[in-house]
């Protein structure tokens, strides 16, 4: 990947949705070089698709926050299968340092959230975790908010 190949995909990550013709005006190239860079980067598998970003306030899940889980054992992978279908989390990262698993998870309401923690800890193979409540959003790298 170059420059251009960085510059069109952070245009991207802003908005997905603008029109090759727009892309390449703000690169500064025609709009067969933005529509080739554009399919060479998807063929590549540099992007793998495009999706929509929700302002987080403005979904039925008002309540977030970031669980970080210790495991036990050798039980992540089964943990992970376990917590993909959570319709709760909306993500699942794995990481180093004192915990495995970092988890974001999207509720209605504080009892929603507590009955998901508490769901999440009874997981065989659970044996620590940590939460956050997320308050705000004041910038995503994922879009402009």
């Amino acid at each position: 990947m170059d420059e251009l190949d960085e510059r069109l995909i952070t245009l991207l990550r802003h908005d997905a949705r603008r029109s090759i013709s727009e892309l390449a005006g703000d690169l500064g190239v025609s709009r067969a070089t933005a529509r080739a860079r554009l399919d060479r980067l998807e063929r590549s598998g540099r992007i793998v698709g495009y999706t929509v970003v929700l302002r987080a306030d403005a979904v039925d899940q008002p309540v977030r926050g970031i669980m970080m889980i210790g495991i036990e054992g050798r039980e992540t992978d089964r943990v992970i299968r376990v917590l993909g279908g959570l319709p709760e989390v909306s993500a699942t990262h794995t990481t180093n340092g004192r915990w495995d698993l970092i988890v974001e998870l999207g509720t209605a309401t504080l009892a929603d959230l507590d009955a998901v923690l508490r769901r999440i800890r009874l997981i065989p193979g659970v044996n620590n975790s940590e939460t956050s409540l997320l308050l705000a959003t004041p910038r995503s790298a994922r879009a402009r908010l």
